[in-house]
C-alpha cells in the first residue's frame, strides 16, 4: 500500500481503559508513514448514519486525528470517539436512516436490514483506504464482513472480559481486574466488621476470566464463573465453612454476571441488541438472597458493573495499547489486510481476522479452576506465560 494514505479508526462496543492510548499510538506512528488518520465517531454507527449529501455530516460523524488532538488523550479512560453497539448488517427496519438508498438495503432472513452497501459507499466517498476498528468479538465480527467485501482491515482487540478468540490479551482486561481487586480488598473491611458473607458480581458474559483472576489475586474464598454452573446448596455450605474458619468470622466470593445455577439459565433482561445480546446482571443478587435464606447469615452484595471499566488505564493496559496501536498502523503501512494484532504466549503477533468468528474463548477450567470447590486453582506455574492462559 502506497504512502499518503487516509486511514479510518473507530471504537465499538463497551468502553474500556486503554482505547485512547491505542488511538494516540496509531496517530503518533502514522507520522512516520505520512498517513492521515480520520476518527469515525460512535463506532459502526458513524458509517451507517453518515449522509453523503449532508454538508454537516463530517462535523457530526468524523474527527480528524491530529497530533494536537491526541496529545493528552492517553491520560484518561473511555474513548474520545465515543462508541455504540451498532451492527450495520443487522438494523431494525424502523431504525434504518431515511437517506439510505433502497438499492443499498438488503432484507435479511431475520427481517432486519443489511446496510453494508451503504457503508461501503460511504467509505469510498470519504476516500478511506483502510480501517483500524478497535473492539470486541461483536465489533470485529462486522470488521470481518467488511474484509470479505474487500475493505483493508487491521483490527485491535479490546474487552475487559478478555474473550476475543485468537489472542491471549485484550485491551482493558488488566485494568478491570485491578479495579476489581481494589474494590474487593476495600469491601473486606465492611464485610468483616459485620461478620457477613460478601458477594461481588463482576462483568463477564460468557467468559469468567474477570471473576476468576480477581478472585485469584484478591484471595477470596470462592469464585463462580460463567463456564461452570453451580449448586447453590454446595456453595452455601462452603461459605459457611469459610466464614467459621476465618478469625474475623466472614467470607467473600466473586461471581460472573453470566454465571448460572445448575439447571438454570443466564439472568438477562431487555431487548436483544444488534448482535443478539440482552443485558446481563442480577445473578449476584439472586445468589445473595439464596445464601441469606439458606444460611441464616446476613450478606453484603456489590455489583461493580461499569466501575470495572471506568477511569484511566493501568500500566499494563497502557503498554499493550501502545504496542497494539503501533503494530496495527505498521501493518496498514505494509499493505497487510484481514489481520488482528494479538498477544500469544507473551509475544506480539498478528492472526487472521477470521479467527474472531471461528471460535469462543473461555476459561481453561481444567488448568485454572477447581470446579468441585468453586475456587481458582493454578495447577502448575512452570512454563506458563505471564497471563496464565
Amino acid at each position: 500500500m502506497s504512502k499518503n494514505l487516509r486511514i479510518g479508526i473507530l471504537t465499538g462496543g463497551g468502553d474500556v481503559p486503554g482505547l485512547n492510548v491505542a488511538m494516540k499510538a496509531i496517530v503518533t506512528r502514522a507520522q512516520r508513514h505520512n498517513i492521515e488518520i480520520i476518527g469515525i465517531r460512535r463506532g459502526w454507527m458513524g458509517l451507517l448514519h453518515y449522509n453523503i449529501d449532508d454538508p454537516a455530516a463530517p462535523k457530526e460523524w468524523l474527527m480528524p486525528m491530529t497530533l494536537e488532538r491526541v496529545r493528552t488523550i492517553d491520560r484518561t479512560g473511555g474513548t474520545i470517539l465515543h462508541t455504540s453497539r451498532t451492527n450495520p448488517a443487522n438494523v431494525k427496519a424502523n431504525e434504518v436512516p431515511d437517506f439510505v438508498r433502497t438499492e443499498d438495503r438488503v432484507t435479511t432472513p431475520r427481517g432486519t436490514v443489511d446496510c453494508t452497501k451503504h457503508v461501503l459507499r460511504v467509505l469510498d466517498h470519504l476516500g478511506i483506504q483502510a480501517l483500524i476498528p478497535i473492539g470486541g468479538d461483536d465489533t470485529l465480527s462486522y470488521a470481518c464482513r467488511l474484509h470479505n467485501e474487500g475493505v483493508h482491515i487491521i483490527a485491535i482487540p479490546k474487552t475487559m472480559d478478555n474473550d476475543v478468540f485468537g489472542t491471549d490479551y485484550c485491551i482493558g482486561f488488566s485494568t478491570a481486574v485491578t479495579r476489581s481487586v481494589e474494590a474487593i480488598t476495600a469491601f473486606r473491611t465492611s464485610v468483616g466488621s459485620h461478620e457477613r458473607i460478601g458477594i461481588v458480581e463482576l462483568f463477564g458474559r460468557n467468559s469468567g476470566e474477570t471473576s476468576l483472576f480477581a478472585a485469584y489475586l484478591a484471595d477470596v474464598d470462592r469464585a463462580i464463573i460463567s463456564e461452570v454452573p453451580f449448586d447453590i446448596d454446595k456453595l452455601v455450605a462452603f461459605l459457611k465453612e469459610d466464614r467459621a474458619r476465618n478469625p474475623s468470622n466472614y467470607a467473600i466470593m466473586t461471581i460472573s454476571e453470566g454465571a448460572t445455577f445448575k439447571g438454570g439459565s443466564v439472568v438477562q433482561r431487555g431487548e436483544e441488541d444488534a448482535y443478539g445480546h440482552k443485558k446481563l446482571g442480577g445473578i449476584g443478587l439472586l445468589t445473595a438472597e439464596e445464601i441469606r435464606e439458606r444460611s441464616g447469615v446476613n450478606i453484603m452484595y456489590e455489583q461493580l458493573a461499569y466501575l470495572m471499566r471506568s477511569g484511566a488505564p493501568d500500566s499494563l493496559d497502557r503498554m499493550v495499547a501502545i504496542a497494539y496501536g503501533s503494530l496495527a498502523l505498521d501493518q496498514v503501512a505494509l499493505g497487510h489486510t484481514g489481520r488482528m494484532v494479538a498477544l500469544q504466549q507473551g509475544i506480539y503477533t498478528t492472526v487472521p481476522l477470521e479467527m474472531v468468528v471461528s471460535g469462543k474463548k473461555r476459561v481453561d477450567v481444567t488448568a485454572l479452576y477447581d470446579a468441585e470447590n468453586y475456587k481458582p486453582k493454578v495447577r502448575d506455574m512452570l512454563g506458563k506465560p505471564m497471563f496464565l492462559y
